[in-house]
């Protein structure tokens, strides 16, 4: 086996729709330039040293609607192993709904988190702080996961994935 530095890198992270949309971010104001920044040097550098996977719901997002540099987005993502949403999925975004983990859209951050959960993602990686990346949901979220027997993903953004142990 590796060192302990190779293993730490071969983690399975689950992209979440707002990082291709904020990697091809157009917005100038400096909090979405950080972010469009922060997410590129995470993409760009440390994710290739990861197991990075996403799913058809992220695709059917991110081909929603007319915005700019949806067909770059797309094609950013174009080669992630996709997640399958298999039936238990479905039973842990009811279960995510019903005990108010996350809101009510089923095909949103729930599903979401249930894929991260359900195919044993180390990280979901994300820029909605609002229902996922939020420390004041961790808990209830790690105690709901721990009743339908699932492993919790730490919920982060890019940046927070951009440090090594050592850097």
């Amino acid at each position: 086996m590796g060192d302990r530095e190779d293993f730490a890198y071969r983690k399975r992270v689950y992209v979440e729709t707002t990082i291709p949309s904020f990697y091809f971010e157009n917005r100038q104001e400096p909090d979405m330039v950080a972010r469009r920044e922060w997410t590129r040097q995470w993409w760009d550098g440390k994710a290739r040293l990861m197991e990075v996977v996403t799913s058809l719901a992220v695709v059917e997002e991110l081909e929603q609607g007319d915005h700019p540099n949806k067909s770059a987005a797309l094609e950013l993502i174009a080669d992630l192993p996709l997640l399958p949403v298999v039936p238990a999925v479905d039973v842990i975004v009811e279960a995510y709904i019903r005990y108010h983990v996350m809101p009510a859209d089923p095909r949103g951050d729930a599903l979401h988190l249930a894929l991260a959960s359900y195919h044993h993602c180390h990280f979901l990686v994300t820029w909605n702080c609002n229902h996922l990346a939020n420390a004041n949901k961790f808990e209830h979220i790690r105690y709901v996961n721990a009743e339908l027997g699932l492993c919790s993903p730490i919920l982060t953004t890019p940046v927070e994935l951009l440090a090594t142990e050592g850097e």
